[in-house]
């Protein structure tokens, strides 16, 4: 029987592990600093510079982020993908971890994929298909993957217009806790909460509470959280990570990562004294 690997069965490549270096360090962040705090760079170089790329992830990185994630809603092709990685790599030691807006955002120059299951689409392509798809290649590239279920709350935004998604209700909590609970009896690591890249409003603190009281395994928190305020109240009500991506690419030029520093800080601040 031919190998849909087309390499031979008895290769390191298909019978070695990753290792799991990039979740060990993000678990060991959320022990040590009680959250994780993810800085999102889209790849789309039709509206943006590398240099402006550049700068941004220098920017985070001196205000204090723990890791970069590269993926966007729209498309971008894989030689631009391969182009931000590398240059993110080039200007931060931090782990650079793909967040894939399909099978054309992988990289073998990543640090680890985010390999997600978008659970409230419609569309199968989104829950399961893509990922059929890109596994081979992935398992190739001996990539650490970290399983990860994504979930589009209103508003959504683009990624919730481009992944087909019914929206979680910001006023029905229950549905959202009972998406988490579903992912984590599925074996996922981590949930991410989206309420999609540059929306006027977050993930209400009170839906991450309600989840986080319940469920296990890490929840990050991503979209509209452009405050102090709004990071420290989704990082008091449990969240283990946040991602800034819009608030990153407005902003830290106008001010030089001040206002990051002191959102990453309060969130941090908030979170471990949660924990205590």
């Amino acid at each position: 029987m031919t190998n849909i690997l087309q390499i031979p069965q008895e290769s390191p490549a298909v019978k070695s592990q990753p290792s799991p270096k990039v979740w060990e360090y993000l678990t060991n962040i959320i022990e040590t600093q009680g959250l994780i705090h993810f800085s999102l760079v889209d790849p789309d170089l039709n509206f943006q510079s590398i240099r402006s790329i550049r700068k941004c992830v220098e920017i985070a990185t001196r205000a204090g982020t723990d890791a970069i994630l590269v993926g966007g809603s729209t498309i971008a092709d894989q030689f631009a993908v391969e182009t931000v990685v590398q240059t993110i790599k080039e200007t931060t030691d931090k782990p650079v971890v793909i967040f894939p807006g399909n099978i054309n955002a992988f990289t073998q120059s990543a640090t680890a994929v985010l390999f997600m299951s978008l659970l409230n689409s419609r569309n199968p392509y989104w829950i399961i298909e893509s990922q059929v798809i890109g596994a081979p290649q992935l398992k190739l590239w001996n990539m650490e993957t970290i399983p990860t279920a994504y979930c589009i709350i209103e508003p959504g935004g683009t990624a919730g217009y481009v992944g087909d998604v019914k929206l979680i209700p910001r006023s029905k909590p229950k549905i959202a806790l009972g998406y988490a609970l579903a992912a984590q009896m599925l074996g996922f690591k981590m949930i991410y909460f989206e309420a999609g890249s540059g929306v006027n409003q977050a993930v209400p603190p009170a839906m991450v509470k309600m989840v986080t009281d319940v469920i296990d395994i890490p929840l990050i928190v991503g979209g509209g959280i452009t405050t102090e305020e709004e990071a420290r109240q989704i990082a008091k009500a449990g969240a283990s990570a946040i991602v800034q991506g819009t608030y990153i690419e407005k902003e830290c030029a106008k001010d030089g990562g001040a206002g990051l520093k002191r959102i990453i800080a309060a969130a941090k601040q908030a979170a471990m004294e949660q924990k205590d």
